[in-house]
């Protein structure tokens, strides 16, 4: 008799950094183009090695609207808004106002055990093992797997992005 295979799929916060940059170029081109904002800084600044995206104006309502605009950009290319988690907002030299904001990719610890024990709660015959920067879930059913994801999409309070991937 032949053993049944083994589906799994894994979870991850993996962020398509090609998008998130191409995101952040269009909305600095609106930014650079509209009346409201001439002849007023303006910055979007990726750091790439330290994770961190500073947008930079005159006032909150600027950098508001920058926000606004940046988000409205990644929204078209597939990127999670809740890959953005605001750090701080300051005072910036010549009366500006700089914020800036983490850039998640990963699943925290404690993230991924409520990830786990929302699985588990559901009581499907599936596991999730956590790895380090994904959680791999596996079971027989693909319904059982397809059931875990919908779940897990309805999660209001998870800060990670999450990312369904390697569905096998």
């Amino acid at each position: 008799m032949a053993k049944s295979k083994e589906h799994s799929f894994d979870i991850s916060a993996k962020l398509d950094m090609q998008e998130m940059k191409n995101a952040i170029v269009q909305a600095q081109k609106e930014v650079d183009n509209r009346y409201d904002f001439k002849g007023l800084t303006k910055e979007i600044d990726l750091n790439m090695g330290a994770k961190v995206l500073t947008l930079l104006s005159d006032s909150d309502n600027k950098v508001d609207a920058m926000k606004d605009i940046l988000i409205s950009k990644m929204n078209k290319r597939g990127v999670s808004i809740n890959s953005l988690e605001e750090l701080k907002s300051e005072d910036a030299s010549g009366n500006n106002r700089k914020f800036s904001y983490k850039i998640v990719d990963t699943i925290e610890a404690d993230e991924a055990k409520i990830i786990q024990k929302e699985i588990k709660n559901l009581k499907l015959k599936v596991t999730a093992t956590n790895q380090g920067e994904e959680i791999r879930v596996s079971g027989k059913n693909l319904d059982d797997l397809q059931k875990v994801m919908k779940h897990l999409k309805t999660l209001e309070d998870l800060k990670a992005p999450l990312v369904f991937d390697n569905f096998r």
